[in-house]
């Protein structure tokens, strides 16, 4: 019988630059002298919001840039990073809010550096990307106002939608065969991996559920997988990596747009249900309605991509598959990075509360909500 050890995953290196070691790396690389710097909330990578100062005569440029610092196990895939920066490049040509790379001073969109950071003894790789700052507030700060305009997460279904539909019809870049994951633990289909990571939930009174929702993943979606059309995902459509705009005046209801899709870095070959799932999960986040919210998120997907039968009967484990996966995970990372736990169990607040009445009201009850909402929408189309 092997150990709990010989069954964890391995635990990315979280780079763990100071605000001076940036800002020098900006200039290095980048040749941008900076104004005014400040950490960013981050998952695995480490990231920066950046001011830089411009030279009279200097030509005319964003001020303000998100540095990107990749964790050093991702920053060993360099395809996959191209990648990433690639589809953003593509996706913003095509008219998506999406950010765009700074050119390095070799005139390239990323570059792979070798520091010694903070008290390390030895030097590490990280590939590092200057990106073009958004506007916006993520979806997960104006949740109370969203409470009442429920069509903006019609709309970020449709854009979840469109942006699979645009990646997979049209973004060719020869680094696109890195978004092949076969063992990706973010991946929806690599729910059964989670096997690994229980540990990490200790006597938690919902492990349980967690459990249950595995095997029936495994016996009642696994072998579905292959009537599934597949697509290029972003896989991480969540409530904080998709910022919205207030385009109404001051007085009377709120009303908003997206304006921006951030964070590229779970993209890998799937499913398109697999999208609309995701999308789905997150926005019960901080939802008032959380049950019901994710009809509007299906309704704007299925404008532009609607799914099949067996796709439709797929959604409710799919979407508990998702709460697992993001509550399971953050569980097992904050034990190996404690001093982010706030940020790492931000779902979780709620997450796990969700999961468990998802899994008491059942199936039907769910999916009846789901699709009832969504018919209020009009008619879908007819799937592919």
């Amino acid at each position: 019988m092997s150990s709990e050890s010989e069954n964890q995953p391995q635990t990315l290196s979280k780079p763990a630059f100071g605000e001076k070691e940036a800002t020098e790396l900006v200039d290095r690389v980048f040749g941008l002298k900076v104004s005014w710097i400040r950490p960013l909330p981050s998952y695995d990578d480490q990231n920066f919001h950046v001011r830089v100062l411009r030279s009279k005569g200097e030509a005319e440029g964003a001020d303000e840039y998100v540095l990107k610092i990749t964790n050093s196990e991702d920053s060993q895939e360099p395809d996959l990073i191209e990648a990433q920066t690639q589809a953003m490049i593509f996706l913003s040509a095509e008219g998506f809010p999406s950010a765009t790379p700074y050119l390095t001073k070799d005139v390239r969109a990323v570059l792979q550096v070798s520091v010694g950071v903070g008290s390390e003894p030895d030097n590490k790789k990280y590939m590092v990307r200057l990106l073009t700052y958004l506007p916006g507030t993520p979806v997960a700060k104006v949740a109370a106002e969203l409470a009442t305009n429920p069509q903006i997460f019609y709309e970020i279904g449709k854009l979840a939608a469109s942006l699979d539909k645009a990646l997979t019809e049209k973004f060719h870049h020869p680094s696109v065969k890195s978004l092949h994951r076969g063992q990706f633990i973010w991946n929806l289909a690599n729910v059964p991996l989670l096997d690994r990571y229980i540990y990490a939930l200790g006597q938690n009174q919902y492990r349980e559920v967690v459990e249950q929702v595995i095997e029936q993943f495994k016996e009642k979606v696994i072998p579905k997988l292959s009537s599934f059309r597949a697509c290029i995902n972003h896989g991480d459509l969540n409530d904080h990596n998709i910022l919205v705009d207030c385009t109404s005046p001051s007085q009377g209801a709120p009303q908003y747009r997206v304006s921006g899709i951030l964070d590229f870095s779970d993209m890998s070959y799937g499913y398109y249900v697999f999208e609309v799932a995701i999308a789905m999960m997150y926005a019960m986040i901080e939802s008032a309605d959380p049950l019901r919210v994710g009809g509007h998120v299906l309704a704007g997907f299925e404008r532009v991509v609607p799914l099949t039968a067996a796709e439709r009967g797929a959604l409710f484990l799919l979407v508990c598959g998702r709460f697992a996966q993001s509550l399971v995970i953050a569980a097992h990372t904050a034990l190996a990075y404690p001093h982010n736990r706030d940020y790492l169990l931000v779902t979780a607040r709620t997450g796990w509360r969700h999961l468990a009445r998802m899994a008491e009201a059942g199936q039907a009850a769910v999916e009846q909500l789901w699709f009832d909402t969504a018919r209020t929408y009009g008619p879908r189309g007819d799937a592919d």
